[in-house]
């Protein structure tokens, strides 16, 4: 049996991941056009790399470089939460799943932020 520490590691992982195919899936629904090119590109960039950045943590040599790559996931979760809400007034009929997204977003920032204070 996996002790809490792993299991806790490991579901941040699938959490991360899903979080990155949830933002996929959404983009998909959206009709690319010259207005929302840029910030659907950006939200893929920074939603996908809070999961890459993660991933790149657990694998980390030091402790320093665990809290660097920490700390880039929180910036990364932070930006993401700013293009889920520039995508919302651009697409007010899709709020409903932004919204989701969104508090998705701001809730793997606040266990970041937790992590980086308790490291």
């Amino acid at each position: 049996m996996l002790n809490q520490k792993y299991k806790h590691q490991f579901d941040l992982e699938d959490r991360t991941a899903k979080f990155s195919i949830n933002i996929l899936n959404f983009c998909r629904t959206i009709t690319i056009n010259y207005l929302n090119e840029n910030q659907i590109r950006q939200l893929i960039k920074s939603a996908t790399s809070i999961g890459a950045n993660y991933m790149e943590a657990n694998g980390s040599d030091s402790k320093r470089d665990f809290k660097s790559k920490i700390s880039i996931c929180k910036k990364e979760a932070k930006e993401t939460t700013y293009w889920i809400r520039l995508l919302s007034n651009l697409f007010p009929n899709k709020k409903n799943e932004l919204t989701i997204l969104w508090t998705e977003a701001q809730e793997l920032l606040l266990i970041f932020s937790a992590i980086i204070k308790n490291s």
